[in-house]
């Protein structure tokens, strides 16, 4: 609530309403982190790696469902510079060192979300609003320095389905949700 004019509360627009546990559950994370920006980062880099993995199945999910023919991760993997970096490592373990590097890419995205200031961090539109620019970011600027296929074509599902899984990414960093009270 704000105050305006002649004392009268007034409410908050919509886009700057914060969840009503949003408060306690920035105090709780403070507590949980030891109450330091070190913490709170550390916390925020576990989110985005948290976040990854879920993307992974989202994009398990597009792929196999024929949305997606190929994941942003699997498509960068097999880029020439890519393929030359992969072949040191043995054929059956490439995949997962594909997926750990995604993880590891959302950790430090994660990292970044977490440097932002808190007041911008525990806003209900911040995390998915993350999650959308850093979509936008791969668009726009990864993936046509790549030269990957699919920045070149404009197939709606593909990129419906990308948002969607940068959606969720950003939902799992802004840690929308009721925690338990100890």
């Amino acid at each position: 609530m704000r105050s305006e004019g002649a004392g009268r509360p007034t409410q908050a627009p919509t886009w700057e309403r914060r969840l009503p546990h949003m408060e306690a559950n920035a105090q709780l994370n403070r507590e949980s982190t030891g109450g330091t920006r070190l913490g709170e980062m550390a916390h925020a880099t576990l989110r985005g790696a948290i976040g990854a993995t879920a993307m992974t199945g989202v994009r398990t999910f597009t792929v196999e469902s024929g949305l997606v023919e190929q994941s942003p991760p699997q498509a960068i993997a097999n880029q020439r510079k890519a393929r030359k970096l992969l072949k040191r490592i043995p054929r059956k373990r490439r995949v997962a060192v594909i997926e750990l590097t995604h993880w590891a890419y959302g950790a430090a995205g994660g990292t970044v979300f977490g440097m932002l200031p808190e007041s911008v961090r525990r806003r209900l539109w911040a995390g998915p609003a993350y999650g959308v620019l850093v979509w936008v970011g791969f668009e726009l600027g990864v993936a046509p320095l790549l030269g990957l296929t699919h920045a070149k074509e404009l197939r709606v599902a593909h990129r419906i389905a990308l948002a969607a899984d940068h959606l969720l990414y950003g939902l799992i960093l802004s840690e929308m949700r009721h925690r338990p009270q100890t």
